[in-house]
């Protein structure tokens, strides 16, 4: 099976995932969209993984190339009709290129913090033996107000109420993180629009904090990676 990976930075990568797809013998190539990457043809991959990133869905006059990403996702998940994970950014591109809604979140999220599956969640194949309530990663201020047509929710928070959705058999994305590695938190933090947004809404000792708090929950969060990619591997590739 070959994957392609849409990234929007360059620290903002499949991370602890990476691993996982080693050990399964599965290639994959990475397009930088934000450095002027081209989106390849898609007929040569199984697979499709949109990642986070700092801009946002309709930030189109300043990154054109917004407007290409989300017509390949929408052909990708309409006409391909081939297994797709977006994370963050990649949630809500997929919202916005199916027709859903983003907009500024009433809270931003960012830190370790909760989410809860609800119903459809906990019998979702792609969350078997993950808990109801789960820890991750959270950096966004944006957020899916109106999934598109025939998605089901997963999962939300207090603040959020679309942390997670399924569109049909194959199609999966989450606001929020289970892929960070020991040194996520530094790498993001040296991009300037998550810096800012992280002292905004924690203050100075924010990044400290950030960091204690990965790294005394890293073992559990990578446990949910494994979990999450291999429920992922056995739904699409059985």
């Amino acid at each position: 099976m070959r994957l392609l990976v849409f990234q929007h930075a360059r620290s903002e990568h499949p991370g602890s995932l990476r691993k996982f797809l080693q050990e399964d013998g599965i290639s994959w190539d990475a397009v930088e969209l934000d450095e002027g990457d081209a989106i390849p043809d898609l007929d040569g991959y199984d697979m499709l993984w949109v990642m986070g990133g700092p801009m946002d869905v309709w930030d189109v006059v300043e990154h054109p190339w917004l407007i290409d990403e989300k017509r390949a996702i929408r052909k990708w998940v309409q006409e391909y009709r081939r297994p797709f994970l977006g994370f963050c950014l990649g949630h809500q591109l997929l919202a916005d290129a199916l027709g859903g809604t983003c907009g500024p979140a009433r809270q931003p999220e960012i830190g370790i913090l909760d989410i809860t599956l609800n119903g459809a969640g906990v019998g979702d194949p792609i969350f078997s033996g993950l808990p109801r309530q789960q820890r991750c990663l959270q950096w966004h201020s944006v957020e899916v107000a109106q999934p598109p047509e025939g998605a089901v929710v997963l999962a939300s928070s207090p603040q959020c109420g679309v942390q997670a959705m399924r569109i049909g058999s194959n199609v999966w994305s989450m606001q929020y993180h289970l892929e960070i590695e020991d040194d996520t938190v530094e790498e993001w933090c040296a991009i300037p629009a998550y810096e800012e947004a992280l002292q905004k809404n924690l203050g100075p000792e924010g990044i400290g904090r950030m960091r204690s708090d990965a790294a005394r929950y890293m073992d559990e969060l990578n446990a949910s990676s494994r979990t999450f990619y291999s429920n992922f591997m056995r739904i699409v590739a059985p």
